[in-house]
């Protein structure tokens, strides 16, 4: 089966999945808080859309489709980091949070452009 799920052996889709648990930890907190559920299920989405479409393009036929889903994936993470940076704004979640987890966006996103450049 692990021939099959080549997506498995991408650092960048681990970390993506560590990101993604992560802003998943803090959507449970807040949702504790019985306010803004819609926004909370955005954010888990495009925080799990990320590994999502790194995990489906590395299943596609071509370099390109590949680097066409890293690319939607990018778009995912920045759409979360926005949302996190709003949830700051709001004081949902606090600075040093926020901090950690923009640096682990900052670093994913740069491993995602790292890729994207290998495959144009």
């Amino acid at each position: 089966m692990e021939n099959e799920l080549g997506f498995k052996k991408l650092q960048v889709w681990h970390e993506a999945i560590d990101f993604a648990s992560e802003v998943m930890d803090i959507c449970e907190l807040l949702q504790q808080k019985k306010k803004h559920y819609r926004l909370l299920d955005q954010v888990e989405g495009s925080a799990a859309s990320v590994s999502a479409n790194i995990a489906e393009g590395r299943g596609r036929n071509t370099e390109k489709e590949f680097r066409q889903f890293l690319c939607i994936a990018r778009g995912s993470l920045y759409e979360t980091l926005s949302f996190l940076y709003l949830f700051y704004r709001r004081r949902m979640i606090n600075e040093a949070r926020f901090l950690q987890l923009e640096e682990l966006g900052t670093l994913l996103a740069k491993k995602l452009n790292a890729l994207i450049g290998k495959l144009n």
